[in-house]
């Protein structure tokens, strides 16, 4: 009985370091995922796990399914597990489109820049990852858990729930990396970006890991994103445009050219300015114009609004703000109780001030504008 018992305990130790080994940075990565502030709908994660970006870029993935058929291969190592996004998209493509506000501008103490952005999109909780990477610059990260099938009612409460949030190191939507480069998406509806050369593919998001993984300065990001073809996910029903600002003030908006093959169309701020600012309608000269129009941009959202009120505030400032001042300009154009067609309704999702010199993140969560949470990448 002795000699079975030792042996049974034997085969369970050889199987608990099998595990271990196998899966051992997965399983701390999600030992870490929690709450922030007590908040059941904002959490927190230190990504642990290894990752290989140019094998991601390798495979070509352009589509959210293959990204996270590809996320579920590199976790479960050849065991099948369940992944999905709960984002969905109407027959017109316009209910998936989120809405948001990015601007840099500079501190008013003169010491560096902030980099604000707004995320306007349906009610979902938000994940702040913390990524070191052995090869790249360690970062801060912000996710819509939704796109990797959370909701208010799925929550990553209990360990096996918590398997999905590996996947948002994948799919940031705005982040700041260890050098000061920061980054963020807006979405272009029906404007999803298709380039088809011989270069590889990236889907939505992956470019910006690239950015946060890979670059420290605004001509690193834009150097980088010549050797790839950007392709938005269609069937989401949105495209995107993108921001890309360093800690030394450059600054850049990423545009897509619909007309035209879906070229890249770079926005550059004036070197002489101290801000730049971006909504949901296209900053390109070709495209560019001061009236409302469905063809280049979001107007059910009020891209133009907000561009006008934002940039009217920055510029009564002389585009440089305390960061209590920073944060006041995106309240300025927050949303709460949007109201689409379909009846589901929009709000702010949170609202971000990074410190490009500090490398840090301020974010207030679903207008919650008394309580700020703080992050950053020291240990």
């Amino acid at each position: 009985m002795k000699k079975v018992l030792l042996w049974f305990l034997g085969i369970l130790l050889a199987a608990v370091i099998a595990v271990l080994c196998i899966w051992g940075r997965e399983i701390a990565t999600i030992r870490s995922v929690h709450s922030v502030g007590g908040n059941p709908y904002l959490y927190q994660m230190e990504y642990k796990a290894s990752y290989d970006l140019d094998d991601l870029v390798s495979q070509d993935i352009d589509e959210n399914a293959e990204l996270l058929d590809y996320v579920i291969g590199r976790i479960g190592k050849g065991i099948p597990i369940k992944m999905k996004s709960t984002q969905v998209a109407d027959e017109n493509g316009e209910f998936s489109t989120m809405n948001c506000t990015s601007f840099q501008a500079a501190k008013a103490d003169g010491n560096g820049f902030w980099y604000g952005r707004n995320y306007d999109y349906f009610k979902n909780p938000t994940m702040v990852t913390v990524s070191r990477p052995k090869k790249g610059y360690a970062s801060i990260s912000v996710s819509d858990m939704s796109h990797f099938g959370y909701s208010l009612e799925k929550l990553p409460v209990k360990f096996l729930s918590k398997l999905s949030c590996l996947a948002s190191l994948y799919a940031p939507v705005d982040g700041i990396n260890e050098k000061g480069l920061c980054t963020s998406i807006m979405a272009l509806p029906k404007q999803a970006s298709q380039q088809d050369t011989d270069k590889p593919d990236v889907g939505t998001t992956i470019i910006m890991r690239l950015w946060l993984d890979r670059c420290a300065t605004v001509k690193e990001a834009l150097a980088l994103l010549e050797t790839v073809d950007v392709r938005h996910d269609a069937a989401v029903g949105s495209g995107y445009h993108y921001m890309v600002a360093d800690a030394n003030g450059d600054c850049a908006v990423v545009e897509f050219d619909k007309e035209d093959g879906w070229k890249t169309m770079i926005v550059r701020k004036d070197p002489e300015a101290k801000y730049m600012l971006v909504t949901n309608h296209l900053l390109s000269e070709k495209y560019y114009t001061t009236e409302p129009n469905q063809a280049v941009g979001n107007t059910h959202s009020k891209s133009w609004w907000r561009y006008e009120t934002a940039a009217a505030y920055l510029a009564g400032h002389d585009g440089t703000l305390t960061f209590d001042q920073a944060q006041e300009c995106l309240a300025q154009v927050h949303w709460k109780d949007l109201v689409w067609e379909n009846g589901t309704v929009e709000d702010t999702q949170y609202s971000n001030v990074y410190d490009q010199q500090e490398i840090t993140l301020a974010l207030r969560n679903w207008n919650d504008y008394d309580t700020t949470c703080r992050f950053s990448l020291a240990k």
